[in-house]
């Protein structure tokens, strides 16, 4: 089916058909009929016309229906104000955080000015790190006050019982590379709300109240206990008895690398084979932010993070709700961590969401009997945080197939079709798809030869600040290209082709990319295939309306209107999704280490999401007149923004109070001590490490402190396990506690320990790397380790290095180290400590 239409004498003409006159042309409707599908013939791969001038009237006709098209500046412009209008949709939904006002002083319901209550108590208390006073007696003192008045306010139909747990114990995790965790004499606060006559079951909530060094923490998670608080309170003095019970677990050792811990902050993902936490979660959370596209993009690992839902998960095989907050994460782990940047009404969200989930778990049936509900993973997605769609993801793959077996019987008919056969329908379709992918290659390509050359020129993260930098030079290259790309096929291939014709064939190219993806992920297992759905079935519905009415007209700007209206769905969405992509790993970037060029990523991503947005909006080109003033206007945007980044006019980083994004550095004042095979001092030397978080390393730093620069790099210890250095986690390919470091030697092997589950567990470097923390008056600390040699080596068997990390207190701190702290720059996170590294070789 062709996308407009073109009179039957023109048609016949475009196929070298003769001119009918006299009483055949009075035959000439019911022919045109007839004439209507092999249109595919004249605008086909063999059908190709060259200009002719001074013809008839015949001819005439033929050049107004050849020349007929879009205007490039009404496609232009309405597919950017299209785009813009969907942004700005998706950035209200974002906004609308709570419709009304919080309920102060309301029973029942959730106050969150109370909460803030609690959160400006909790971070006024400073950074709270674990084996801290700030963390142990403090902060723990604060919740028991708070707890015991709750009680004291709680109604007579729940029992409240609190009891203050001080855990020692060990395991190894498969995150960061790999090590093992040991913990001692840590703080837990455990408080068990209950009906009066006890309960059988339990739902647990929780969170933990420490905080890395150098940060209040309040996102991280305080503000998350702060609700917990409020929900325990509400809870407490409600009229409605519940069936099972409510335990609120707050930990105090979750930033020693998930030692001791629902995880309580904002974007909701599920555990696995539980759908029917994600139906509780439907069912009672007031303003939803779910995906399960999150759920699997966590548990692929490809966002170097985790949360303390994994331990229960790995280690208690306990199903759960993981909720996490994305926004801003440009101050995670930064002292702009404040409660004042925190919105009241976020905090409302958050409560409200929290404390019905947890109600409806806590007096629903499904709690008793979860094991009858466990039937496989769910399809689950908020629609502009206004409600969640959920289904079985079983149910999710036969619709899936439904549509690809749409798609195949759709294509196949044109594809298999005799009359399309004849017409090289089948040649034009798969010459398409060469060209859509061959633009799409290049696209890549050729944002990522711009990324490196930013990189290699030391102008990299430009766009950290300035968001809009990445957009207007990798966003303007990729769109540029594609459409050049297209271009040059449409005049050296494609010739004087109908633009109608070429519209439907890169449309129905698109279609079948986007079916290629939905088959693939659906037969993979992967609940995220339902995005690929959406892509496939709107756009097809689309067509199959519009083409029938979009034949008398042609591609005008009804046309245009009906069509970016039918893919108002699927392009809504994706621009929502985008978002969250952007949201999450922007911020990654900029503490992604030294290793991958973060414009590298970022441009890739760029360019990939380029190649969704422009899909179904490449038959746009075929159908314009012209794309020269749109490839001239985005060819300019990327030449002036590449030469503003060339000379450095974007900054990466920033001070400004209202929207801070610091460049981190890890200071450590170390002293080294290394012992030979005798016992003897070998080496001993002390100074401060600098480490950089993000690419650009301390390229912006040697300006304000001249002497780090590259004449004072450390080089490796190749004989010492990660590099002779006091890691603060096995991280060195990316960046009160103490490490264990163990390296074997030549024919020596690590065979069992005293930790975790006696398998020792190496780290990527092929080191053992074992966390050690503990709380107040931790015993000493025994363990053992057991090696297996094959034959003496005269340099000996093992090599064992501990490092020490003083986080709080004077310990922490030096002369020198305050010194060189002050120098550093406002737009700088320079989170300083002391640490001592001692090696020893058995």
């Amino acid at each position: 089916m062709e996308w407009g239409s073109e009179s039957g004498a023109v048609r016949r003409h475009r196929t070298g058909g003769e001119r009918l006159d006299g009483p055949a042309a009075a035959q000439q409707p019911e022919r045109e009929a007839l004439a209507q599908e092999p249109l595919a013939d004249a605008c086909g791969g063999g059908a190709r016309t060259r200009k002719r001038s001074g013809e008839g009237s015949g001819g005439g006709g033929a050049s107004r229906g050849a020349g007929t098209g879009l205007s490039e500046a009404r496609a232009a412009l309405g597919l950017a104000l299209y785009l813009l209008a969907l942004r700005a949709l998706v950035q209200l939904s974002l906004q609308q955080l709570v419709l009304r006002g919080a309920a102060v002083g309301r029973q029942g319901e959730f106050d969150a000015h109370q909460a803030r209550d609690y959160l400006e108590h909790i971070t006024s208390i400073g950074p709270r790190t674990t084996g801290s006073p700030e963390n142990e007696i403090l902060t723990v003192h604060y919740l028991l006050e708070q707890i015991k008045l709750i009680e004291v306010q709680s109604n007579s139909l729940h029992k409240i019982s609190v009891d203050v747990q001080r855990p020692t114990g060990s395991f190894s995790i498969d995150f960061l590379g790999g090590f093992t965790s040991y913990y001692d004499n840590i703080t837990n606060v455990v408080v068990k709300l209950e009906p009066r006559d006890g309960a059988q079951h339990a739902v647990l909530a929780n969170c933990h109240f420490d905080s890395v060094a150098n940060s209040p923490g309040a996102s991280d998670d305080a503000v998350s206990c702060s609700v917990m608080l409020e929900v325990l309170r509400v809870l407490s003095t409600s009229s409605e008895a519940l069936y099972h019970a409510v335990i609120f677990l707050f930990n105090g050792a979750e930033e020693n690398v998930l030692q001791i811990s629902l995880i309580l902050s904002s974007c909701f993902i599920s555990g696995p084979e539980n759908p029917w936490l994600v139906q509780a979660y439907v069912s009672a959370a007031k303003h939803p932010f779910a995906s399960v596209v999150a759920q699997e993009v966590f548990q692929s690992g490809i966002i170097p993070s985790d949360t303390d839902f994994r331990i229960y998960r790995d280690f208690g095989n306990i199903p759960g709700i993981d909720l996490a907050f994305i926004e801003n994460g440009y101050i995670y782990h930064t002292k702009y961590d404040t409660a004042d940047r925190i919105l009241t009404d976020s905090i409302q969200r958050a409560g409200d969401n929290i404390l019905a989930v947890l109600k409806y778990l806590a007096t629903s049936d499904m709690l008793a009997s979860s094991s009858k509900y466990q039937h496989g993973n769910m399809v689950f997605f908020d629609v502009l945080g206004l409600f969640v769609i959920a289904y079985p993801s079983r149910v999710g793959s036969i619709i899936n197939y439904m549509v690809v077996m749409a798609v195949v019987l759709y294509l196949g008919r044109k594809l298999l079709h005799p009359k399309y056969k004849t017409a090289t329908y089948t040649k034009d379709f798969f010459c398409g798809l060469g060209i859509t992918l061959i633009s799409w290659f290049t696209s890549l390509v050729t944002v990522l030869i711009i990324a490196v050359f930013v990189s290699l020129i030391g102008q990299s993260l430009s766009w950290y600040n300035h968001f809009y930098v990445s957009v207007c030079l990798y966003g303007t290259a990729a769109v540029a290209k594609i459409i050049f790309i297209h271009t040059l096929a449409k005049r050296f291939y494609y010739v004087n082709a109908s633009g109608q014709y070429l519209g439907e064939v890169f449309f129905d190219v698109s279609l079948f990319v986007h079916c290629g993806f939905l088959t693939a992920l659906t037969y993979r297992g992967l609940c995220s295939a339902f995005i690929s759905a959406v892509w496939v079935a709107f756009p097809m519905l689309t067509k199959l309306c519009v083409q029938k009415d979009l034949k008398q007209h042609g591609a005008g700007g009804k046309f245009i209107a009906f069509y970016l209206l039918g893919m108002f769905i699927p392009y809504l969405y994706a621009l929502y999704l985008i978002w969250a992509v952007f949201e999450m790993f922007t911020p990654i970037l900029g503490r992604s280490g030294s290793e991958i060029p973060p414009d590298v990523v970022l441009a890739s991503i760029l360019a990939v999401c380029t190649m969704i947005l422009s899909s179904y909006f490449i038959n746009f080109i075929y159908l314009a007149k012209s794309t020269k003033r749109t490839m001239l206007s985005l060819t300019l945007v990327c030449t002036v923004t590449f030469l503003l980044v060339c000379s450095g006019t974007f900054f990466p980083y920033s001070s400004n109070p209202a929207s801070p994004k610091p460049k981190r550095v890890f200071l450590q004042h170390i002293t080294r001590t290394f012992h030979g095979l005798d016992g003897n001092v070998v080496k001993r030397d002390s100074g401060v490490w600098i480490n950089g978080f993000d690419y650009t390393g301390m390229s912006h730093i040697t300006p304000h402190v001249p002497e780090i620069n590259d004449t004072v790099r450390a080089d490796c210890e190749e004989s010492a396990p990660l590099c002779g250095f006091p890691w603060y986690l096995p991280v060195h390919f990316l960046i009160s506690h103490m490490s264990f470091y163990v390296r074997t030697h030549k024919g020596a092997t690590l065979s069992q320990w005293s930790l975790g589950n006696g398998t020792p567990v190496t780290s990527k470097g092929g080191d053992y790397f074992v966390f050690y923390s503990h709380g107040l008056q931790a015993s000493a600390w025994h363990f053992w380790i057991e090696v297996q040699v094959l034959e003496e080596q005269p340099e000996g068997v093992v090599t064992v290095a501990i490092a020490a990390h003083y986080f709080s207190g004077e310990d922490k701190r030096s002369s020198q180290l305050d010194a060189l702290r002050e120098r550093f720059p406002d737009w700088t996170f320079p989170s300083a400590w002391v640490c001592t590294y001692n090696l020893f070789v058995f």
